[in-house]
């Protein structure tokens, strides 16, 4: 995995988590961690406070305190730096920063008041999963309090819209470079085109089935194990609660159709997935495998 991750570190639980997903996926993948604190630029300051360098400069050695800490909870071999950054939002400044490093992933923890090993999304992660040029990749609550179990494997929600062929090479890159198994999804009961019969679907999405599973295989070296299996459920909710998940496990889904090009746009059914996810989930964007 080539370029580096940046997390977007805040010193409370939710940055803990954030920093826990990087540093698992920065050791899995040999990338380097940038962690970044963003505080808030001159302009955005409250009224109250002169916007003098002396009261800047005290808002960065606070930051840096806090990187300080952080940096202490990072195993031994990750290569990995601290940064400090102004901009007008958070969002703003963490995907300046992904620019500036030539990030392949950004990191966020979830927002407070989640549920434990539940995702609960703040104004931030909302900010980049709409915006972002680089795939998003959201802790959920209580992950930097759990055993490291390195990543296992990779599940891939993968349905038959545009878009499915491109999510699983970005599967590929990241099983490939941290020798995760590969679990293939699918969503098909959900994608069908209406007014199909139920014997018309079933056939639909076994086919489907069996062409992303050869499809995965084509791309996979040999030892990489890979499976295809169909989602259960009457809705996405009670199909994802019916998976079963290993520790370490992340969830790579897809982009939103109505995603500009190279840019984020979580969907609906990424949306319903995350109030019952257990895991990390990777939101990729549709355009990311052209050439990333």
């Amino acid at each position: 995995m080539t370029g580096s991750i940046v997390v977007g570190y805040t010193a409370t639980d939710a940055g803990a988590d954030a920093l826990a997903l990087g540093a698992r996926l920065a050791r899995a993948t040999g990338a380097a961690l940038r962690v970044v604190i963003v505080l808030p630029s001159e302009g955005t300051m409250s009224k109250a406070v002169a916007p003098e360098r002396a009261y800047e400069e005290l808002l960065r050695e606070q930051a840096r305190s806090w990187l300080a800490d952080a940096a202490k909870t990072i195993p031994a071999g990750i290569v990995h730096s601290a940064h400090v950054r102004f901009a007008e939002s958070f969002g703003e400044g963490l995907q300046a920063a992904a620019d500036e490093f030539g990030a392949t992933l950004l990191v966020l923890g979830a927002a407070n008041g989640g549920a434990l090993r539940r995702h609960r999304l703040g104004s931030v992660a909302s900010e980049l999963l709409h915006a972002s040029t680089v795939p998003v990749a959201l802790a959920p609550a209580g992950l930097s309090r759990e055993p490291d179990a390195g990543l296992p494997r990779i599940t891939v929600a993968t349905g038959t819209r545009p878009g499915a062929e491109l999510l699983l090479e970005s599967a590929v890159r990241l099983a490939s470079a941290s020798g995760a198994a590969v679990r293939l999804v699918s969503l098909m009961p959900l994608d069908v085109p209406a007014g199909l019969n139920t014997g018309a679907i079933t056939l639909l999405k076994d086919a489907h089935v069996d062409q992303v599973l050869a499809s995965a295989r084509d791309r996979l070296s040999g030892e990489t194990d890979v499976e295809a299996l169909q989602a259960g459920g009457d809705s996405i909710e009670d199909a994802v609660a019916q998976l079963d998940w290993l520790p370490g496990e992340i969830v790579l889904v897809g982009s939103s159709r109505l995603a500009q090009p190279r840019r984020l746009f979580l969907g609906s059914t990424a949306a319903k997935m995350l109030r019952e996810l257990p895991v990390p989930m990777i939101v990729v964007p549709r355009t990311r495998a052209e050439g990333a």
